[in-house]
């Protein structure tokens, strides 16, 4: 007697793709469902308005700046008095991002999903460094109108349509949007949060300070090309002596930066476990 086998109408299943949108999603999704991305990027964004708006408010001609004229700038340098404090912030962010995957062991899972490991890498720094950017520019900009407001009337006085402001401004939210790209490459390479973010606060913070104990001259230019000093040459209104570069070049120092601690990062993950 025979059998008549009926073949089967399934289709085979779909082999498992893992596509850059899909891993774009996936670090866009863990962002903003994390209680800290919400906490800290609005801490970073008070630390930009208030500080800015208190220092233009509590400004007085005879004060440090008093004496000044609105071609110095000055009314930028208070606008953005909190920039380091947001780095900080953003920077700490960033960290958390990344390090607090190994903290938790969901960094596993992420791999399991993504073998190829760099996809990870550049997702979460192409999500959260635009974020970071938008958010950095849109406080810059309220803390400057904010600082406008208060500063009416002043010789340092400026206005949002003055050459070179609006750059300024913009340059204020690059920085901070590479500053939280720093961050994500360094919880990656340390895997730790207390680590990574000690190192991100002694770069931005404590390294331009011990340039001072090199020789003058090299000092002078390392300090001038240092993530902080680059970051502040692209804020500046115009180029201040030997402290500082133009705004290309900081920007350029600033790329550079982003690119070494992206490779450093893109080789840890290559040849480290998870």
């Amino acid at each position: 007697m025979s059998v008549s086998v009926i073949p089967s109408t399934t289709a085979p299943a779909a082999p498992y793709r893992v596509t850059w949108r899909g891993v774009v999603r996936s670090e866009w999704s863990k962002f903003w469902s994390l209680r800290s991305s919400w906490i800290t990027l609005g801490v970073a964004v008070l630390f930009l308005v208030v500080i800015g708006a208190i220092a233009a408010a509590l400004y007085s001609p005879s004060g440090p700046l008093g004496g000044k004229d609105a071609d110095s700038g000055a009314a930028l340098t208070l606008a953005l008095a909190g920039t380091n404090l947001a780095a900080l912030a953003v920077g700490a962010l960033g960290v958390l991002l990344s390090a607090g995957e190994y903290s938790t062991g969901m960094i596993r899972s992420t791999f399991a999903a993504v073998p190829g490991r760099l996809p990870v890498l550049w997702a979460k720094c192409a999500v959260f460094g635009p974020i970071a950017f938008v958010t950095s520019t849109v406080g810059a900009l309220v803390s400057f109108l904010l600082g406008a407001a208060a500063l009416h009337g002043e010789t340092i006085a400026l206005s949002l349509g003055d050459a070179g402001v609006f750059r300024c401004l913009v340059g204020a939210g690059l920085y901070l949007g590479l500053v939280g790209v720093y961050g994500v490459t360094v919880g990656l390479l340390v895997r730790n949060n207390a680590g990574g973010i000690a190192i991100l606060a002694g770069v931005v913070l404590v390294l331009p300070g011990l340039t001072g104990l090199l020789p003058s001259s090299l000092g002078d230019t390392v300090s001038r090309y240092l993530p902080s000093n680059a970051g502040q040459s692209v804020m500046t209104l115009h180029e201040s002596g030997d402290s500082l570069v133009s705004p290309g070049a900081g920007f350029a120092a600033l790329v550079v930066w982003a690119v070494l601690l992206l490779a450093g990062a893109a080789c840890r993950l290559r040849r480290g476990d998870a």
